[in-house]
């Protein structure tokens, strides 16, 4: 059912003619809706909105309240594409200008997007139609600009209308638009040929208006991150920055038209917060950050700016405001007389805390006094999972004797959720949320984010990025200095005379200003110089020595090394035979159901394909990756309560002490409901517990052992081990390691890191292990609030006084060992009630230890800390981090320390300190801000991935791998890792291939080359005029270089015709090249030469090789025997060649080369 029905259901309720009835006579100035509470006030607004025909204004308690509010009138009105077949109805948020408080004076511009977009709606408003506007006091406290100077600065452009493009840019110069080579900040505009992009303070969205001469041939809205086009809009308003003008402001509540209803919880509050806002004023401290490297004239500005007179409401003003609307206030008991009163029976849903036999026996009873039930969850999948539940748990015996023909619990599932579940009973209606009933925590989404995008997709742009000057690597020849992009001339030998044509390569520059082209085909063969720390800048090397070659091939010797075993070790399980568990039952999905947020598709994918493991007869043996917080502890909790529910015995083996207790109380947590014990055993046990520990593994009463490597020790017997989980596997010893081996054979082993393991890694590893990658963040998890501000007692003392007065702890990361104890004895003085713990890596390990252990049992408020001194810990109740000397932790750093915090259902603060933005450089700025701007989990993560890439590359090899990973740069060192598991098939493994070739299996020449160079005196690049800027070209030849399917390349033409026009002629050659690598490489080509008419293609360079005995190979010769005059095999310096005639285009050589593949 979907949300809009409930919507047109709800509004049959007497109350809503009774209210309606309020609306006609004039004379009635207060109503009060007693009893209206939770989400119902939404509902109730939601169903009178067609017939109100007005604006409302709603005034919640404060921004989370609201944010709840619009969210829920968002859904109840159809939001997003239903808004525009029904314009009668738009539900904005009205935000306050600022990050926090108002008093710091921090400004966001995704809010004042949001704010100018309902000024601009309100401006252009008709008579006779409904908006709701949902906002808070802090908002209405500031002031704003009049309708008069708003009409003033606004450009209207319509599909159809004449516009001169010159005079529209000019217009939007003079409007204070900068331009740019592409749009991504609010305040932007470019111009590309015909196409004008524009993002407008009116939108969420920045728009791209496209020109035929001078009539507006379309506009549509983009999104940032990709800039790619998503609606089409007939008319849009641009409006400037509306906050830096210095006309006069007036309050908000002025702005809007007489008849406007006001709708609260509480006016006098609201009053209240605008009286305090007001005398609190701006800090002393904030001006001075403004104020900062600004000049005069904006000094100016900005001291009228912060002066409260100018911007601030006063309370007086406010209420005098107030007095000359019509008021709606809603809640339990009215605060003055109202005029009219309208009672409802409403009751909010009771709390079952994941008791499902309570929520069943409640869900029944309703049902037996005639209620309907309505659940509302936003994904099909938890509706499902309900049902099952109550489906397995069947139906309560005694209770339904009478009507025994009814068995489950009837419900309507309905596609959207709203806030907080209600029941209705002059309605006789249920309305519950799966979120309450599963206890998870509910995120509210305003439009704001899409405008946070762009600051982010920027700084993950910039870091891609190649600028003049860089380091770059070069698989082939090292690592030189990025020279830029450069137009060569192509020669012609055969003829002088014949036009220029040209080609575009890229420039590296070496040792003793040695010069190599490389050509944009081979761009995959040039990576940016990462490596794990931003030392001293690494040595060019120098041309033909040697050096680089010898250092590869030690480097691949090595991985070789690892490699095998690896393949080794997993030829040989593959035989074993295992324990083959059953089926899940419902209790398992129960367990499941109940977990505390939303599974991530990654999760998902993850515990089905260790579910399926474990069915099967085959011992499993997998790795799960993913960073902190992504959810692996949730999938070992499933495994092992699987494993259980089997009566075997599992054993979850971690690196350290602390770990050992932290997973204890999280398996324990998770299934205290359900019939198993858990237990642990570590250093932190006396004698007397681990032998206790001890006899009941031995006898079978433990169902799953946590511990450290005392599990392994002689003494612990199992009874039936049928589960072997290894958390953080790189942290162990090689001893360990061994111990391990001799158990595994035949046990279902599940490892998992926290390091992340890189995309192209994992490909070439595939093969010797199987492996579930969790790469994205849990939804719905609470933004983490982070904030920038300069070292200063006051924030300290209010950070950790705030999370202190909620019994929360905090973490405080100082960089320097040296001053920590000048810090712990700051906080104290401050605060004197604190318990403040020292730790850092130069203690001894118990010591650290014991401090730890401390911190999490709550024996501590303050963890002060160098860099957070165990990477695996996760400690619920730290709710606040302080990062002292934010500027000097790379990003990666920041945000792994960030999602320390917010790791339960509470709002999370982030505290970044570092200089005054003037003395930071640039990159620190931009690193910080970035940060600051992107609170939400998922964004980082790919920031993060980059940096963490490289340490997991190194953790997932071994130590003795990260020198090298120094010496090549990281993404070299993965290319070389993929040719040195190429040759070991070619070589060492040849037999297992030339096995699966006698047993007719299809095995295509990609297996055996690693990749496929493409040489050729074509024209072919993108042209200047057609996409503007090297450094935007150069990321589109690497994104084009690195696609993988047809699909990916139709989307990548679609996404160029979309920003650019249409695409030329050089431009679509350049496409087919990298179809025509991808076909080479199936058929066993190492490089393709098309030069002057014809084609040279040449094979496998190892003349051993299995290639030459497969298929692939086969159908080649087949087709070169049908085409004996144009093609011809030759064998240069050992290399086994075909020499194909005209061929004068790459169309022509792709369509070749795909004869040869279905040759028959």
């Amino acid at each position: 059912m979907k949300i809009q029905d409930l919507r047109s259901q709800y509004g049959l309720i007497p109350q809503v003619d009774a209210f309606m009835k309020t609306q006609e006579n004039d004379s009635i100035r207060t109503i009060f809706l007693q009893g209206l509470m939770g989400s119902a006030s939404p509902m109730f607004f939601a169903s009178v909105a067609q017939k109100l025909k007005k604006t409302v204004l709603f005034i919640l308690q404060d921004a989370d309240e609201a944010g709840y509010f619009y969210n829920d009138l968002q859904a109840l009105m159809g939001s997003g594409a239903a808004n525009d077949d029904k314009p009668d109805i738009k539900v904005q948020f009205f935000p306050s200008t600022y990050r926090r408080a108002v008093k710091y004076g921090q400004k966001d511009a995704a809010n004042e997007i949001l704010r100018t977009e309902v000024l601009a709606t309100l401006s252009a408003k008709k008579e006779g139609t409904s908006l709701y506007i949902v906002t808070h006091p802090e908002a209405v406290a500031e002031l704003v600009v009049s309708q008069s100077h708003l009409d003033e600065r606004r450009v209207s452009l319509r599909a159809g209308h004449t516009v001169d493009l010159s005079d529209l840019e000019r217009r939007l110069r003079d409007l204070g638009f900068s331009q740019t080579d592409y749009v991504y900040e609010p305040g932007q505009f470019a111009v590309r040929g015909s196409i004008l992009d524009v993002y407008s303070f009116s939108c969420e969205l920045p728009f791209r208006i496209d020109f035929f001469g001078d009539e507006v041939d379309t506009i549509r809205t983009f999104t940032v991150e990709d800039q790619l086009s998503k609606d089409r809009k007939t008319e849009v308003e641009i409006v400037p920055e509306l906050s830096k003008n210095n006309t006069k402001r007036i309050p908000f509540l002025q702005f809007l038209p007489k008849d406007t209803l006001l709708v609260g919880r509480d006016m006098e509050f609201a009053c209240g917060i605008v009286d305090s806002i007001y005398n609190e004023g701006f800090s002393a401290q904030a001006l001075a950050e403004r104020l900062d490297d600004a000049t005069e004239m904006e000094q100016e500005r900005i001291r009228r700016e912060m002066t409260k007179e100018s911007a601030l409401c006063t309370a007086t003003q406010f209420a005098v405001d107030v007095e000359k609307f019509h008021i709606v206030e809603f809640g339990q008991q009215a605060k003055n007389t109202p005029q009219v009163s309208i009672p409802f029976n409403i009751t909010p849903q009771p709390l079952f805390h994941k008791n499902f036999t309570l929520l069943r026996q409640s869900l029944e009873d309703y049902l037996l006094q005639g209620y309907r039930l309505y659940i509302l969850a936003d994904s099909q999948k938890q509706q499902q999972r309900l049902r099952d539940i109550f489906d397995e748990m069947g139906i309560d015996k005694e209770r339904s004797v009478v009507d025994a023909q009814r068995s489950g619990i009837e419900f309507t599932p309905v596609d959207r959720t709203i806030h907080e579940g209600f029941t209705d009973n002059d309605l006789k209606a249920c309305f519950f949320t799966d979120h309450q009933i599963f206890d998870r925590f509910h995120k509210y989404n305003l439009k704001s984010d899409t405008a946070r995008a762009g600051k982010v997709a920027l700084t993950m742009k910039e870091l891609q990025e190649m600028e003049v000057g860089d380091f770059i690597v070069h698989v082939d020849f090292g690592i030189g200095k990025f020279g830029g992009l450069v137009r060569v001339p192509i020669p012609h030998p055969q003829d002088p005379k014949a036009p220029t044509q040209y080609q575009e390569v890229i420039r590296i520059i070496y040792q003793n200003n040695d010069k190599v082209d490389v050509s944009i085909h081979s761009l995959y063969k040039i990576s940016k110089y990462r490596r794990s720390d931003t030392g001293e800048p690494p040595r060019l090397s120098t041309l033909g020595t040697g050096a680089w070659e010898r250092l590869k091939e030690k480097t691949k010797k090595r991985i070789k090394d690892i490699a095998r075993d690896l393949i080794r070790l997993y030829a040989k399980r593959r035989h074993e035979k295992g324990f083959t568990f059953s089926a899940d039952n419902f209790m398992q999905h129960e367990l499941e159901a109940s977990f505390l947020y939303e599974d991530t598709p990654d999760q998902m994918k993850a515990t089905q394909d260790v579910k399926f493991d474990m069915e099967r007869a085959v011992p499993m043996d997998r790795l799960i990756c993913g960073d902190v917080g992504f959810g692996k502890t949730e999938v070992a909790i499933r495994s092992a309560f699987k494993a259980a529910c089997d009566s075997k015995q599992v054993a979850v083996l971690v690196p350290t002490t602390v770990l050992a207790f932290q997973h204890y109380q999280n398996f324990r947590d998770r299934l205290k409901d359900f019939p198993v014990r858990v237990d642990y055993l570590s250093r932190a046990r006396s004698a007397k517990q681990t032998r206790q520990v001890l006899e009941d593994l031995e006898s079978g009463k433990i169902d799953i052992i946590i511990g450290t490597h005392k599990l392994l020790g002689k003494a612990v017997k199992w009874r039936d081990l049928g589960l072997l989980i290894i958390d953080e596997e790189q942290k162990f010893g090689v001893g360990t390691k061994e111990k391990l081996r001799k158990i595994k054979t035949n046990v279902d082993t599940l490892t998992m890191s926290a390091t992340p393991i890189p995309r192209t890694l994992q490909f070439s590893l595939m093969g010797a292990r199987d492996m579930s990658i969790m790469r994205t963040p849990p939804p719905n998890r609470y933004p983490i609030h982070t904030e920038l501000c300069t070292y200063d007692q006051e924030v300290i003392t209010d950070a950790i006084g705030f999370e202190m007065s909620r019994n929360g702890q905090v973490f405080f990361v100082n960089n320097r060992i040296s001053n920590l104890p000048e810090i712990a004895d700051v906080i104290k003085k401050y605060i004197p009630d604190c318990r403040v713990a020292i730790g850092h890596g130069q203690m001894e390990p118990e010591a650290l230890e014991k401090i730890i252990m401390g911190f999490i049992n709550y024996d501590y408020d303050v963890l002060l800390s160098t860099t957070i001194v165990e990477n695996g810990i996760d400690i619920p109740n730290a709710n606040t981090i302080i990062i002292n000397g934010a500027n000097h932790f790379g990003l990666s750093d920041l945000h792994q320390m960030r999602g320390r915090v917010g790791r339960s259902n509470r709002k999370a603060f982030c505290y970044l300190l570092a200089p005054p933005k003037s003395a930071l450089s640039p990159e620190a700025r931009r690193r910080l801000e970035a940060l600051e701007t992107f609170s939400e989990l998922g964004s980082g993560f790919n920031l993060a991935m980059q940096d963490l890439d490289i340490r997991g590359a190194g953790n997932l090899l071994g130590a003795e791998q990260s020198g090298f990973m120094e010496d090549l740069g990281y993404e070299t060192y993965q290319k070389i890792l993929n040719q040195a598991v190429t040759e070991l098939r070619n070589d060492e493994f040849s037999d297992l291939y030339a096995e699966e070739i006698k047993q007719g299996k299809e095995i295509l020449g990609s297996e055996f080359v690693e990749d496929c160079a493409v040489e050729s005196d074509l024209e072919m690049y993108f042209p200047e005029t057609y996409v503007p800027g090297s450094s935007e070209r150069i990321l589109l030849y690497r994104e084009l270089d690195n696609i993988e399917d047809d699909d990916t390349l139709a989307s990548y033409r679609q996404r160029l015709v979309d920003r650019f026009g249409p695409v030329p002629p050089e431009g679509e050659e350049l496409m087919n090249v990298v179809t025509l690598r991808r076909v080479g490489k199936r058929l066993g080509c190492e490089k393709i030469i098309l030069r002057q008419g014809s084609m040279n293609l040449q094979f496998v360079s190892n003349n051993n090789s299995p290639f030459y005995q497969s298929g692939a190979f086969g159908r080649i010769i087949k087709f070169v025997m049908a085409n004996a005059r144009r093609c011809n095999f030759k064998d240069t310096h050992g290399h086994r060649m075909i020499h194909v005639t005209s061929v004068s285009t790459v169309s022509d050589a792709l369509s070749l080369l795909r004869q040869m593949e279905r040759q028959e």
